[in-house]
């Protein structure tokens, strides 16, 4: 990386302003290598994940636990970006919150890489409690570098970021994923840990690179706040240690069980999150209006993400059994699957980027509406292609690679579709006063959708074979309905969103 650190004339008082990152600020340069490295301890850990759950030199569970632990896992990790957000903004401020996130992270991928069961479900849960910290503050500190939201130079900052994340996405299955099942599933773990090692380590050499509003607290908290919180948090932890141990002590403690709990979490927090913005008397009509609208695009984001999530957990392990996992005759690993999304990401972001500015100069950019809609259709479609592959499994033949990479082109798409999309219309439908709130809502439809995965799968409530053919055809029509119905009411939609299009 410091190939690509040249000297450059920039604004005054732009943090590293002696040198540049292809002509960003400096700091940009930490921030990538973060997010990249802690990227790719995660997407690594997370592609072994549902493999070494079923394995027998795994755990050695049902696909059903296996995927119901792969989705509660995934929501608590978008689930936990507004207590992350929370603890920067009214504890330690975003710079170090990140510090504390890098340590936790690591500390859990040691956990992982112990072949101890209770260790493994302790370092799951810092993973995602460490994921959280770090998610929601190291895009907020990207924006800290540069001079508000008018700098020219911000969309490409975001950008690049954006292929940091990418590239350890990318790398990380064909390293972690590779060592994992090839070698030894903890010394994949292990790599995972080291991986965010190396990110810690350069985030805290590059620090000084960084904006000093990173290392503000923007509302503190006052004592009485700190004493009512920590009352309130010793109270739930109490709720929770008092229920488990009557779970426990009854012998009524099951794995399945215990996730029930952390999946009606998932369901139900977005729902109180949203009513409580839409009931808050502080908003004017236009405001509560937006709100209204964007509940529509909330719920086709969690239909969206229940089934794209299941490219992790469904179609790996679909892949590990009934899928010949060869090209030209070369078998590769299983987890290698989850390299696919991250590199048709960094090929086609730049196409649809430059498809958006080209229909729009020849005024035929799709609105917002019609992209969520398309991009609910496209993860469908992706659905209905599975049932190709599950057909010919159901004759006794492996499915041929190229049927899941299919696959997972389409909902590429999809993603490329809505997700962005999604982004951009949170920040413009936000009230004033939920303004930074609003992108933890909009995380919060990833916990809503892979919550109903989780809930679904588990054995002790809906026990439902997520792979089965008539099951994934009734995902794939739910998405397509989902589509159809958010285009034809765009009319509605479009009134309640007032001024934003």
């Amino acid at each position: 990386m410091a190939s690509s650190l040249t000297k450059d004339s920039v604004r005054p008082g732009t943090p590293g302003s002696e040198k540049t990152f292809f002509g960003h600020p400096r700091g940009l340069a930490t921030l990538f290598m973060t997010e990249m490295w802690e990227r790719f301890s995660y997407y690594g850990m997370r592609a072994l994940l549902p493999l070494y759950l079923v394995a027998p030199g795994g755990l050695h569970l049902n696909a059903g636990t296996a995927t119901a632990i792969y989705a509660v896992y995934v929501s608590l990790v978008y689930l936990l970006t507004l207590p992350g957000g929370w603890f920067a903004d009214r504890v330690l401020g975003p710079r170090k919150t990140v510090t504390v996130a890098g340590i936790v992270i690591m500390l859990g991928h040691l956990c992982l890489a112990l072949p101890v069961a209770a260790s493994f479900f302790v370092g799951l849960g810092l993973v995602a409690i460490g994921s959280g910290l770090l998610k929601a503050n190291i895009s907020t500190m990207v924006g800290h570098l540069y001079n508000g939201p008018g700098d020219p130079r911000r969309d490409g900052g975001f950008t690049l970021f954006y292929i940091g994340i990418n590239l350890g996405a990318f790398v990380a299955p064909l390293v972690i994923g590779t060592v994992g099942e090839n070698v030894n599933w903890h010394l994949g773990f292990a790599l995972a840990a080291l991986g965010m090692a190396l990110g810690l380590a350069q985030y805290l050499l590059g620090g000084r690179h960084l904006s000093a509003k990173s290392s503000e607290v923007p509302t503190p908290l006052t004592p009485a706040e700190k004493a009512t919180t920590l009352r309130k948090g010793l109270i739930w932890l109490a709720i929770a240690v008092v229920f488990y141990g009557i779970v426990g002590g009854t012998g009524h403690f099951t794995l399945n069980w215990a996730l029930i709990p952390l999946t009606l979490v998932g369901l139900l927090v977005p729902i109180l999150v949203i009513t409580r913005i839409l009931r808050d008397k502080d908003l004017d009509s236009a405001e509560r209006s937006k709100v209204s609208a964007y509940i529509w695009f909330f719920v086709a984001a969690a239909v969206f993400w229940m089934i794209y999530d299941q490219g992790g957990s469904t179609l790996s392990l679909f892949a590990e059994k009934r899928a010949d996992n060869t090209i030209f005759g070369w078998e590769f690993p299983v987890s290698w699957y989850q390299s696919v999304n991250p590199v048709m990401i960094m090929a086609l972001a730049p196409v649809f980027a430059w498809l958006w500015l080209w229909l729009n100069r020849r005024g035929q950019e799709p609105s917002t509406i019609v992209k969520f809609a398309s991009g609910l259709v496209l993860v469908g479609a992706s659905f209905f292609v599975f049932l190709a592959p599950l057909s010919i499994a159901q004759g006794g033949h492996k499915a041929a690679a190229m049927w899941l990479v299919a696959i997972y082109f389409a909902q590429t798409i999809g993603e490329l579709t809505l997700s962005p999309v999604g982004l951009s219309v949170t920040t413009k439908m936000a009230p004033k006063k939920y303004a930074s709130q609003m992108m933890g809502v909009w995380f919060l439809a990833v916990t809503a959708g892979d919550s109903v995965t989780a809930l679904l799968s588990n054995p002790a409530v809906g026990g439902v074979n997520l792979d089965r053919m008539g099951f994934v055809a009734l995902e794939a029509g739910l998405a397509v309905v989902a589509g159809v119905a958010v285009w034809m009411y765009r009319g509605k939609v479009k009134k309640l969103m007032g001024s934003v299009h």
